[in-house]
Parts: C-alpha cells; structure tokens; sequence
C-alpha cells in the first residue's frame, strides 16, 4: 500500500496537475474488439495492429466497428502486445475506454485539490485491504486521523445524456457495496465514485436494466450512508482530467 501526502496546488495549477497527460496517440480505426482484452485497429498508416484493450466490460455504446480510435504505443520487451487502446471517437464524445485510468485519475484529482467533496485530508493510499479477501481503491486519513473510503468505477455507457452502471452483470461490485456499507456501520465514511469517461452525460442512475441486483444494493448502500460522487472528464488527444460534477438518480 502506497501513501501519498495532499498538498493541493492552486489556481492555474491546481487545473493543469490534475490532468494525466498522454504519450503521443496513433490514430487509427477499430475493425473489432474480440475476447474482452484483444482490438484489432488499422492505423492511419495502413497497418493493421492488435492492440490490448483494458477493459472487462461488455463496453456497450463505445467498440462499434468503424470507429475513430486512438492507441498509445509501449516500447517494453515484456509486453506482447505494444500498443493500448485508450480512446474512440463516439457521435457525441471521445470515449475513454482503458479502465487503468480512473483510479489514477480519480487520485490525482484528490490530490490536486479539484474534487470539492473530498478536500481536507492529508494523506491518500491505493489498493488498501479491507477485510481478508478484499480491496478498496484509495483511503484517505486528515490530521486527526479521520478515514475515507473510496471505490472507484468506471462508467462508458452513455444514452440520450444519461450514464449508467453497470454495462454488465457485477458481483464484484455488489460485493464492495457490501464492504462499503460494514465500513460505514463503524462509523467511517465511505464513497462510491463513478468516472464517466466521456463528455455527453447530464445525469446518472444504476443500470437496473442490465444489473438489477446491483442497482438494488446501491440504493441500500445510499440509504445506509454511502456517499455517491459521478463525475465526467476533460479529455481530447493530450491529455485526460476529472472535470465536473454530475447528479444522479437512484
């Protein structure tokens, strides 16, 4: 478990440091995404590539056949595959689409003062255990040793302006609603964070169409005092941010 001290920045650069920037992007165009992990892109240049996709999800909205999407290259002999996907381009918004990101996006932008809501600790960790079998995203302790749990999830499902989770069926994420609400029982404040890696959404809700199990246990998690927190992103060719708040609806 690694801890980092917050000593947020201000002005001008409390908006630049919470930017994750990327390495230069290769465009390209998705031809299909096949065993949840693997994309096969043509590139500008002609040449056809499988690139790794970090995504388990069913990533419904955002791996349509035909698409502008951008991949970033790894010159690493460990890696067999060398490049990531990392964006597509959607009618309505670029989409990140590397679930990688959000925990490190959602982190700096603790760190760097720009999430209101979670401002005023003193430190951050990520990957804590909790319990014997378990893990939370990131933890957060202020002066006088108040705590914060934090899960973050990554949502690309965006329809008529409204985002949702999951894109598929989660027992996983059930199971750290549970987690959340026994931290929450002793007295710790504890937090869903939902990433929407896009900028077309107004408002978000569970997916009960997909998981209506999940759906029912965050809204028992909500009534039992888990904090929830949506937020979009800033993002284009560059570089990538956590940007603005968005309501939800249970």
């Amino acid at each position: 478990m690694k801890t980092v001290a917050i000593n947020p920045v201000k002005n001008q650069k409390q908006n630049d440091a919470k930017y994750i920037y990327w390495p230069q992007l290769h465009e390209g165009i998705l031809v299909k995404r096949y065993k949840r992990f693997l994309a096969d892109i043509v590139l500008k240049s002609g040449e056809t590539i499988t690139a790794h996709c970090a995504n388990s999800g069913s990533m419904m909205d955002c791996s349509e056949p035909g698409r502008p999407v951008f991949v970033s290259y790894h010159d690493n002999p460990k890696r067999k595959l060398k490049y990531s996907w990392e964006l597509i381009e959607m009618p309505t918004s670029l989409v990140g689409v590397n679930t990688s990101w959000p925990n490190k996006l959602v982190a700096q932008a603790i760190v760097s003062g720009a999430v209101a809501e979670l401002n005023g600790y003193c430190s951050l960790a990520r990957e804590v255990k909790v319990g014997d079998h378990s893990r939370l995203d990131l933890f957060l302790t202020d002066h006088k040793n108040k705590q914060c749990y934090i899960e973050v999830k990554n949502c690309t499902m965006v329809r008529g302006g409204i985002a949702a989770f999951p894109d598929a069926v989660t027992t996983r994420g059930r199971k750290h609603l549970v987690e959340l609400q026994n931290l929450v029982d002793a007295n710790i404040r504890c937090v869903m964070f939902y990433l929407v890696q896009r900028t077309d959404a107004e408002l978000f809700r569970p997916a009960d169409e997909i998981d209506r199990e999940y759906g029912d246990e965050l809204r028992k998690a909500y009534n039992n005092g888990i904090e929830i927190l949506v937020y979009d992103v800033a993002v284009d060719q560059t570089k990538i941010g956590v940007n603005r708040k968005i309501p939800f609806q249970l």
